[in-house]
């Protein structure tokens, strides 16, 4: 969600803050601004919208070497530029950009700011007033700075200067993530590192509840009791080339196309020396000696574990479950005897499935997170983890991070079977060789999925996504492909459940997609599909090679069933992506959403 930057040192900051918040674009915002200082003073930009709109009132001639950046996704307070970040203290004096959800800011405001007249509606402005406070009361900035921290309630990472010191940034952090970034002559703060990967690619993880004084030449990370804590520093492997477009016109149709190479990099990562798939022997053991399996997700990655339990108990024989990160949060289950819960997240800081993993973690759970990022909070906190190496995912809408979930989760579950002497009938390596040669077939069919969604989505306010088994699970992240960036209602069924109440919803023209990958749900699944165009939809049918029939709309090629989700997927992420392109809508960054959601 929101994102931070700051820079001290040598050089000009303006420009290093800009394109760093550029980087951070993905995540979701609705606004963001920056602040700089020197011996003028501070100077505050800050504009509703994008980076571009921000660029435009931003004073080129003034000159600084220390700044902090924002974008801003609105949790306390409508978008506007008097609630963007950054935000000021009553007398200007400290400068405050902040991530997260402060939970208590209204008792605070009543207890320490009953004199102070707030210029925002934000929790964040709260923050820096009662910094201020605390310094007026007479307290040294940091003592000041501390001792807010342990009144905070919720999530933070902050970055902080005063006008009275162009030498520090005082930086903190609880739940939400934030690096430190090393230089020679400069030090950087940022959310995430691809931010700073232009000045930088050597970063210090924060760890929660902890502060951090920040200067050109050092960085002392302190607890909240004031000990010093020591930590080593990290590179981060990230390619520059890798978070630029390109030749691409958008971030989403590069990581579809992307997908067969994540799928073989998965792959050729996950063998051994003599070309056998392989995890680590303690995370296979842990998924073996399971007696049930808990799959905690969020969105694409909740539809991402959907397959994946289809994979564990029909290879594996492990029960699993897969739940909603949110509301297992707040309903937990009664859990069985020796469970292992799986974290299925792209970013490794989705906040709702790190609440959950703090709950499993106190009770003693295993727990064993798939993610995109090493080194997340995610990752770091539970017992194991296993990597997607899908390179960075920009767009909003996820497409490369849920075939590479599934592909792990696959290769996890065909290990386990093995280790509970449950044989695979097929060579999973292999299969996923032709997955990959499959879509990356469909990836070259642009021009057909164009003129799909163009025929049946051009104009209409809804859609369905209806199959059986695994298709409807497929079709539920189809569904969610196309709200998110086209902003067309979709709904993804299961085939069985239309007559159960949802045909009532059936008007003419009503495009229905129905998947047919699955053969011994074929006849049902087309049965469902005539039943729909009988009261007026407008069916499109995409059915796996060998079980098409002459007016189905698209043929996916041949692969193994049980894998089908993967390339199945990949029709419908580009029928979204031409949906939304052709209805004018932003595909990489759509309205009110983020990328790494970092608040419950």
């Amino acid at each position: 969600m929101c994102g931070i930057v700051g820079y001290i040192g040598q050089r000009d900051t303006k420009e290093i803050l800009l394109k760093g918040l550029e980087k951070l674009e993905y995540r979701g915002y609705d606004s963001a601004g920056i602040a700089i200082m020197n011996d003028e003073g501070v100077h505050v930009f800050k504009e509703k919208g994008r980076i571009a709109d921000l660029r435009e009132v931003v004073d080129g001639k003034v000159a600084s070497t220390i700044g902090i950046g924002h974008t801003r996704w609105a949790t306390h307070g409508e978008p506007s530029h008097l609630n963007a970040h950054p935000h000021q203290s009553a007398s200007g004096r400290f400068t405050l950009v902040h991530n997260g959800v402060i939970e208590n800011y209204v008792q605070l405001t009543r207890d320490y700011l009953q004199d102070v007249t707030l210029k925002s509606d934000t929790d964040t402005e709260v923050v820096v007033q009662v910094i201020e406070q605390f310094v007026e009361s007479g307290l040294e900035v940091e003592e000041a700075f501390r001792k807010t921290l342990g009144l905070l309630k919720g999530s933070y990472a902050i970055a902080l200067f005063d006008a009275e010191n162009k030498e520090t940034i005082y930086v903190a952090k609880n739940k939400s993530p934030l690096l430190v970034g090393l230089g020679d002559t400069f030090n950087v703060v940022a959310s995430d590192a691809m931010a700073m990967l232009q000045v930088t690619n050597e970063y210090v993880e924060l760890m929660d509840k902890e502060m951090v004084i920040v200067t050109d030449k050092k960085v002392v990370i302190k607890n909240l009791s004031g000990d010093v804590m020591t930590r080593a520093s990290y590179i981060a492997e990230l390619d520059a080339g890798d978070i630029e477009k390109g030749t691409y016109p958008h971030y989403m149709l590069k990581e579809i196309d992307e997908q067969p190479l994540v799928i073989r990099k998965i792959v050729q990562t996950y063998q051994d020396e003599n070309g056998k798939l392989d995890v680590p022997g303690d995370v296979a053991d842990a998924v073996a000696e399971a007696d049930r399996i808990y799959i905690v997700a969020c969105g694409t990655s909740y539809h991402a574990g959907l397959v994946g339990k289809q994979f564990l108990e029909t290879w594996a024989g492990v029960p699993t479950e897969v739940y909603v990160s949110s509301e297992f949060s707040y309903n937990m289950p009664l859990l069985s005897e020796k469970p292992l819960f799986i974290f299925l997240s792209q970013s490794g800081e989705t906040a709702d499935s790190r609440s959950v993993l703090v709950q499993t973690n106190k009770l003693g759970h295993k727990a064993l997170t798939i993610t995109n990022v090493p080194g997340s909070t995610l990752s770091r906190e539970a017992d194991y983890t296993l990597l997607l190496h899908a390179g960075p995912e920009i767009a909003v809408a996820s497409t490369k991070a849920y075939t590479a979930q599934i592909a792990v989760l696959g290769i996890l579950a065909a290990i386990a079977a093995g280790k509970r002497d449950k044989e695979l009938s097929f060579d999973l390596a292999h299969e996923l060789g032709i997955v990959a040669n499959a879509m990356e077939a469909l990836c070259d069919q642009k021009d057909e999925m164009e003129m799909i969604a163009r025929d049946y989505l051009t104009v209409t306010r809804n859609a369905f996504f209806i199959g059986r088994g695994l298709d409807y699970y497929v079709c539920l992240e189809g569904a969610l492909k196309l709200k998110e960036i086209s902003y067309i209602q979709a709904e993804g069924f299961a085939g069985g459940e239309l007559k159960h109440g949802t045909i009532a919803l059936i008007e003419d023209g009503t495009p229905v997609f129905a998947l047919a990958t699955q053969e011994h749900v074929n006849l049902s699944i087309r049965g469902n599909v005539k039943e729909v165009a009988a009261r007026g939809a407008n069916p499109c049918i995409i059915s796996l090679k060998g079980l098409e029939e002459a007016d189905d709309q698209f043929v996916l090629p041949a692969a193994h069933p049980a894998l089908s989700a993967l390339a199945s997927v990949v029709p419908l992420q580009l029928i979204a992506y031409y949906a939304s392109l052709h209805r004018g809508c932003d595909v990489d960054k759509p309205r009110n959403l983020a990328k790494s959601v970092t608040v419950e």
